[in-house]
C-alpha cells in the first residue's frame, strides 16, 4: 500500500473531506489530493501534521508498504498501544513482564 492509499484510507475512516484534512495541515485541497494519488510527496512537516491528525506514527505513514507485510496481530497490537495513555502502557508492560517471567519459570521446570 502506498502512502497515498494509506492517507485516503485514514481520511475515509474518519469521515473527513480532502478539504478538511488540507485545512488542518495547512495546504490546499489540490495539494492534498496529489498526496492521495501519489503524484506528489508531502514534506516532513506535513507528514508530521498528518500523523498527529490521524493519530498514527510517522513510520506508519511513510513505511506503508512494510507495515502491510506485518502479521495482523502485530498491526492490532501497535494500534492498541498507540491508543493507550502513558499509565496504561506502563501497566501493560508490567503485566507482560510478569507473564514472561512466569512463562520462563514454567519452561525451566
Amino acid at each position: 500500500m502506498t502512502i497515498g492509499e494509506r492517507l485516503r484510507r485514514l481520511r475515509m475512516s474518519r469521515k473527513l473531506s480532502q478539504e478538511e484534512v488540507a485545512r488542518h495541515i495547512g495546504v490546499t485541497r489540490s495539494a492534498y489530493s496529489h498526496y492521495e494519488i501519489n503524484s506528489r510527496q508531502p514534506v516532513y512537516d506535513t507528514i508530521r501534521k498528518l500523523a498527529v491528525l490521524f493519530d498514527v506514527s510517522i513510520d506508519y505513514l511513510v513505511n506503508a508498504d512494510n507495515q502491510d507485510k506485518q502479521p495482523v496481530e502485530t498491526q492490532r497490537l501497535l494500534q492498541l498501544w498507540q491508543s493507550m495513555d502513558e499509565h496504561s502502557r506502563e501497566q501493560t508492560l508490567s503485566m507482560m513482564q510478569h507473564v514472561m517471567k512466569h512463562s520462563e519459570l514454567k519452561n525451566t521446570r
